[in-house]
């Protein structure tokens, strides 16, 4: 990936933040939606997370739709497989070492205990990732609205 490329990304997605910190909605509906979207879009759920944030931003009037997207954005597909990576490292990490596993042999009998720690792994930072997300976009949006 280019630089440029990376540079217009990165502007991107400071330019819906930007917007999302903007609306007229109070602090604690950007905050709210912006972390609710982070918590959605961080667990496994192949993409459906996206259609549900857009389905509820049309039926619940305090969400915003801005903060929903720069969540998208941040938790693009390539973020995805780090998010996964740790969810495993952390389930792994509080229920052990998947039994009959190794590095050169995975086979489908150690299928479930791998779900499982990714599963458990993913809900708890995910959960983390919302609430780090609340407090800095809170945090943000007071901060914009106040230098404005």
């Amino acid at each position: 990936m280019s630089a440029s490329r990376v540079t217009g990304y990165v502007e991107g997605v400071q330019t819906t933040l930007r917007g999302a910190f903007s609306e007229d909605r109070s602090p604690h509906a950007v905050a709210s939606s912006f972390a609710f979207g982070m918590f959605a879009i961080a667990l496994p759920n192949f993409g459906a997370a996206v259609l549900a944030l857009m389905w509820i931003g049309k039926k619940v009037a305090w969400t915003s739709n801005l903060a929903f997207v720069a969540a998208v954005a941040i938790l693009n597909p390539v973020v995805k497989g780090g998010i996964y990576s740790l969810s495993f490292v952390i389930g792994v990490t509080l229920l052990g070492p998947v039994p009959e596993m190794t590095t050169l042999e995975l086979s489908l009998d150690t299928g479930r205990d791998v779900l499982i720690r990714l599963v458990l792994g993913n809900l708890l930072l995910a959960f983390g990732i919302a609430i780090v997300s609340y407090a800095v976009s809170y945090r943000t949006v007071q901060m914009v609205r106040k230098h404005r």
